[in-house]
């Protein structure tokens, strides 16, 4: 399976950039604004992976102690959003390692792309700040395509513009969802132990292989391989 490998799908948040430290400031700034309980950073560690509704949806649960309605949800993403889009990068971080590795996989000759479930506006914004963005021919969001992880149609969507095998894709990311999306999709997966898993062990959702530093991948998959 390994040797067959020619392009990378690479989660965003938890796996490439520690972005909680940004998403905490906006969380924490949108509920002041609704007139709602704070909440902490480690809680929104815990929160974050399904989109920015659902990271906004369990804080305001949270806040108010009971269900959120949608209504009030809906009407508090804009101001999540504005927030959001005033702390993108200002306190988050690349992980160790993560642009050498990308470069090294990238000039090896690996497809690679990002597959995240936060909002394509902000995506695009996060990977240049960064200087990672000139790595990946693909980038969708959790708002790209009809549906995002753990549905596998990001994937199937870059099997298809890639027209790969499902032998030649390879998932990499730090939660339960990324690898639910690569099994549902038919593709391996590696999962990451230092990023954001509502406090599971990533190995509990069974990846092909497990790395607790993003520099290991470089074990499964070597620039030799290409």
């Amino acid at each position: 399976m390994w040797n067959k490998i020619k392009a990378i799908a690479f989660d965003l948040d938890g796996t490439l950039i520690d972005s909680v430290p940004d998403l905490a400031v906006a969380t924490q700034a949108a509920l002041a604004e609704l007139g709602l309980a704070s909440c902490t950073e480690a809680q929104v560690r815990t929160w974050v992976g399904n989109g920015a509704e659902m990271l906004m949806r369990r804080a305001m649960s949270h806040a108010l102690g009971e269900a959120v309605a949608q209504a009030a949800l809906d009407a508090a993403m804009p101001v999540f959003m504005h927030h959001y889009q005033e702390n993108l990068e200002k306190h988050s971080a690349l992980y160790r390692d993560v642009h050498s590795v990308l470069q090294t996989l990238f000039e090896a000759g690996f497809k690679l792309a990002v597959v995240t479930n936060k909002p394509y506006r902000f995506t695009l914004p996060l990977l240049e700040a960064f200087n990672i963005n000139e790595f990946f021919s693909l980038v969708l969001g959790g708002d790209s395509l009809a549906k995002m992880k753990p549905d596998p149609l990001p994937l199937q969507h870059l099997l298809a513009q890639w027209q790969l095998d499902t032998t030649e894709l390879l998932m990499v990311g730090d939660s339960k969802n990324d690898i639910l999306a690569a099994k549902a999709a038919g593709i391996a997966s590696i999962g990451l132990t230092y990023g954001y898993n509502y406090g599971e062990d990533i190995g509990l959702a069974g990846p092909d292989a497990v790395c607790e530093q993003f520099s290991e991948l470089l074990n499964w998959i070597t620039p030799a391989q290409r």
